[in-house]
């Protein structure tokens, strides 16, 4: 019998869009495999979502949400509830992850290295949160959504003072100089370190999607051990988190400092990364040979559900 697989898209966090590219593309690839796909464009409703769930009769549901609602449990747990088995991580993975604070809580725990930072309120600062250069970012967003780097010389206001989301709490981390480099983690094993590179200079939403923003570099042109360090990183992020199946681990790279070892940072685990053919893990999963129908399938066939 021919397993069903609904695909959850859309959505209405600030990731809409990516997200619609995301379900559209994973489903055409889900038909490939030759599973019968039925997609449903969702809300923030959550009796609509677990209705039109269910009368899809689902034998697994491929999560192609992104950003609040989809990425951070709160999907996760109508489908708990609905007791139908989910592709990507957990409720609490997820909650964990999109937390980009208590992630760095347990990465710190945990010996990974993470920026210096601290959580600040908007407009409860006379002068700067720490040194400059930093970033400032919601606790909560994706695709570098509402990200800002503040430069010594910078002569615009702090966006501590012109914070435009909703949430009054922002995360600062030092700016770490260097390169950005991406892990992508299948199951069990980092599938390898990809490096992004961008003229705009910061691999921000329009570096990520606007045709021609980035330049991908695979594998990831650094030293073998280096290389290797990454790997383990990245590894290392998606099982502190408690995260199953496909995930993306970012990491900067410095190695800007004359006379001193190059060095890592930990940035954040995405959960939900892009599922485009050419979004970075699918791209990363291609140069090891898996295509992208092969890819998919293996997430549904290894879905599940609870924490």
């Amino acid at each position: 019998m021919t397993k069903r697989v609904t695909v959850l898209m859309g959505g209405a966090s600030a990731e809409r869009e990516v997200s619609l590219r995301s379900g559209a593309a994973a489903a055409g690839a889900l038909e490939q495999a030759g599973f019968a796909v039925t997609i449903l464009d969702v809300g923030r409703d959550p009796a609509d979502i677990a209705a039109r769930v269910v009368a899809s009769k689902p034998d697994v549901v491929f999560n192609a949400l992104h950003g609040r609602w989809g990425e951070d449990g709160c999907v996760q747990g109508i489908l708990d509830l609905l007791e139908i088995p989910y592709t990507h991580s957990g409720l609490l993975a997820s909650a964990a992850a999109m937390d980009k604070s208590f992630a760095r809580h347990l990465f710190a725990q945990a010996d990974l290295p993470v920026a210096q930072g601290m959580v600040a309120v908007k407009n409860k600062f006379t002068g700067e949160p720490i040194p400059r250069p930093y970033v400032v970012k919601p606790l909560n967003e994706g695709s570098s959504v509402g990200v800002y780097i503040v430069r010594p010389g910078d002569n615009t206001p702090s966006p501590l003072e012109t914070w435009p989301f909703d949430s009054d709490t922002v995360l600062v981390e030092r700016f770490v100089p260097g390169r950005e480099i991406t892990v992508a983690v299948m199951g069990d094993r980092a599938l390898g370190a990809l490096e992004i590179t961008s003229e705009r200079g910061f691999y921000d939403y329009e570096a990520k999607y606007a045709p021609g923003g980035s330049k991908h570099i695979f594998p990831a042109p650094l030293p073998a051990s280096d290389y290797r360090e990454a790997c383990r990183l990245g590894l290392e992020a998606h099982r502190i988190l408690g995260c199953r199946g496909v995930s993306r681990t970012d990491l900067r790279y410095d190695d800007t400092q004359p006379g001193k070892a190059p060095s890592f940072v930990v940035l954040e685990v995405n959960t939900q990364p892009g599922m485009t053919s050419t979004s970075l893990v699918p791209e990363i999963a291609a140069h090891q040979g898996i295509s992208f129908p092969e890819l998919v399938r293996w997430m549904v066939e290894n879905a599940k559900c609870g924490l």
